[in-house]
Parts: structure tokens; C-alpha cells; sequence
């Protein structure tokens, strides 16, 4: 990877040998390695047997969950927050598992309707729920930095599993308490 990122400099017309640059192809190795952790992890290593026994049948929502990720089509940081509800069936997720899913799949290339998706499955396989929401919002540096250029662009996707996507009134309460947060 080192080897790639020192091209990469040189096909930009720069000397990777000069001073500022000499160890930036491994420093640029280092750092896409980290945010592309994901792909080394799987989900039952990340939920750990974090499953825990609850009467609770009432929507559980972690919300504010930060994310960044990286745009498969141009390798750019996307960045922006997830919020996950979920209606418990007798088990409850240990809540620092819930961020640790939105992490997992967010250290990957990614688009952002692919990764909303895979947190909700992801939450709605472990833990059996009756229904799951999921939310990200964020900002595309491949649309700000690059392209159009569009400074206050936001993107909003959902996707919604079980009673979530059946059942209206779920949906609505879903919304609403992330309404009451802001």
C-alpha cells in the first residue's frame, strides 16, 4: 500500500522523496488501514454475546451516533451522524454494541443507502426485534470538495424493518422522539 500511495504522489507531479513527503505513503497506508477496519471485523465478534434478557417491548433508540465513512466511488470521507431504533423481543442489545455495528460497517468503502441498510439488518439479526428504523445523516465531501461543490448539501437515508416499515404509528414515534432531541 505504501508503494501505491508513494505512485500516487508521483503521479500528481510530486517528489515523494522531499522533505514533507517522505513518510507520507506510510502515514496514507496507516490511515486507510484504519478506516477501512472494518472489513477485519465481523458482527459476532463485535456483539460478543452482548445479549441480555429484558421485558422491555417499548422502542429502544440510540441516537447521535457519529459515523464516518468513505465513498467507494471516489474514496472520500463522508461524515455525519445514525440514529438506530429498535423494538426488543425479550432481548436487549448492550448499547455500546449498537455504535460498534454503525462503526463496523462505516470502516468500509461504502455508499450511504448500502451502509444505512446493513446496520438495520445487522441490528434486526441480532437481536431478533420486532421491528428496526435506522437514519444517517451526512455530509459528502465528494460533493463538497469536488463536482458541484455544494457546501450545505445533506443526505438523509432510512431504512425501515419489521414495524417499522408496517405499522405507521411505529414509524411516527420513531420520528418523533428523534424530533424531541433537537
Amino acid at each position: 500500500m505504501e508503494l501505491a500511495f508513494a505512485k500516487i504522489l508521483e503521479s500528481i507531479g510530486e517528489d515523494p522523496q522531499r522533505e514533507g513527503l517522505r513518510d507520507t505513503p506510510a502515514r496514507a497506508a496507516n490511515a486507510m488501514q484504519f478506516l477501512t477496519k472494518g472489513y477485519q471485523e465481523t458482527l459476532e465478534e463485535i456483539v460478543n454475546d452482548a445479549l441480555f434478557v429484558s421485558d422491555t417491548s417499548e422502542i429502544i433508540i440510540v441516537q447521535d451516533i457519529e459515523l464516518y465513512s468513505m465513498c467507494e466511488h471516489h474514496l472520500l470521507p463522508f461524515i455525519g451522524k445514525c440514529h438506530v431504533a429498535y423494538l426488543p423481543t425479550g432481548k436487549v442489545l448492550g448499547l455500546s454494541k449498537v455504535a460498534r455495528i454503525v462503526d463496523m460497517y462505516a470502516r468500509r468503502l461504502q455508499i450511504q443507502e448500502h451502509l444505512t441498510k446493513q446496520i438495520a439488518e445487522a441490528i434486526k439479526k441480532v437481536t431478533m426485534a420486532a421491528g428496526v428504523g435506522v437514519i444517517i445523516e451526512a455530509e459528502h465531501m465528494c460533493m463538497k470538495m469536488r463536482g458541484v461543490e455544494k457546501q450545505n448539501s445533506i443526505m438523509k437515508t432510512s431504512m425501515m424493518l419489521g414495524q417499522f416499515q408496517q405499522n405507521q404509528a411505529t414509524r411516527m414515534e420513531f420520528l418523533s422522539l428523534l424530533q424531541l432531541h433537537n
